[in-house]
């Protein structure tokens, strides 16, 4: 029995089919954890969530940022971008099922008992596992019961900087952001929400979040997406960087918990 942590696919059902074939992965014994983002941008979306919904208790998700989206998308008034594609899941018959299902989705995964812990963008330095796992139930909780609200309010790059004593759907709004869009943070923590590029083009006075001397989650493995330029290389103690960029030519990657071998396929099959 093993357990495999796997990138971004963005709608890159082909590969995660040939990845799996990489791993031999065992539908009856194996365990798959998705990073986030299974979804938007690659052609098979649609086949992607059925596949892992169906894999019931051997697959754990957490959500990423093209996955609140899509939801955003299919619960509110919010319009698809130019370069989505996740018009064949809204068109598809069961499209009901496969949101509720994924709504249901928390934003971190921690498990306390193999000191494993996976959100899609990371952990922010002032947050431990396990306080990150407390404050992603918030957001969870109105999601599953208050989605409509929720997603109105979800945009937004303010509030920049984590403050225990804000409310309402400020402080849902920068747990949804630190979770899921994090990639640049300043020495207090704060957000740099515009910068996309690789760790070394960090902005002036901000650094990568992994980087920070004083993280409070450094003793806990973490796994994370959402970062395709890093090209899978955070090149810190107990941080694995999992989106390879698939959905952009470059490689679908899995990550075995058990002895950190990492696995590897194109995005595109040789001919």
């Amino acid at each position: 029995m093993a357990t495999y942590a796997i990138g971004d696919l963005q709608g890159c059902f082909e590969p995660l089919q040939r990845l799996l074939s990489e791993i031999r992965f065992d539908r009856n014994n194996d365990h798959l954890w998705f990073a986030g983002d299974l979804v938007n941008r690659g052609p098979e979306s649609l086949e992607c969530l059925r596949f892992i919904q169906q894999l019931g208790h051997r697959a754990t998700v957490v959500l990423g940022n093209h996955d609140l989206h899509m939801l955003a998308c299919y619960y509110s008034d919010r319009k698809t971008k130019g370069g989505d594609t996740l018009k064949h899941v809204f068109e598809a018959p069961d499209a009901g099922f496969l949101m509720d299902w994924l709504r249901h989705q928390p934003l971190v995964h921690y498990d306390a008992a193999r000191n494993w812990c996976m959100s899609h963008a990371g952990l922010p330095p002032m947050w431990s596992a396990r306080k990150a796992r407390r404050l992603s139930q918030e957001v969870e909780y109105i999601l599953q019961n208050d989605c409509k609200n929720f997603f109105q309010g979800m945009y937004g790059n303010q509030p920049d900087l984590w403050d225990k004593s804000l409310t309402g759907i400020d402080r849902i709004r920068l747990i949804v952001n630190y979770l899921t869009r994090m990639r640049f943070i300043d020495k207090d923590g704060r957000l740099d929400l515009k910068t996309k590029e690789g760790a070394g083009n960090s902005p002036q006075g901000f650094i990568p979040w992994f980087q920070h001397p004083h993280r409070q989650s450094v003793d806990t493995r973490l796994l994370f997406g959402h970062w395709a330029a890093l090209e899978g290389n955070a090149d810190v103690r107990n941080v694995w960087a999992l989106d390879t960029g698939c959905v952009w030519g470059g490689a679908l990657t899995a990550l075995r918990l058990e002895d950190q071998q990492r696995f590897s396929v194109p995005a595109q099959a040789d001919s």
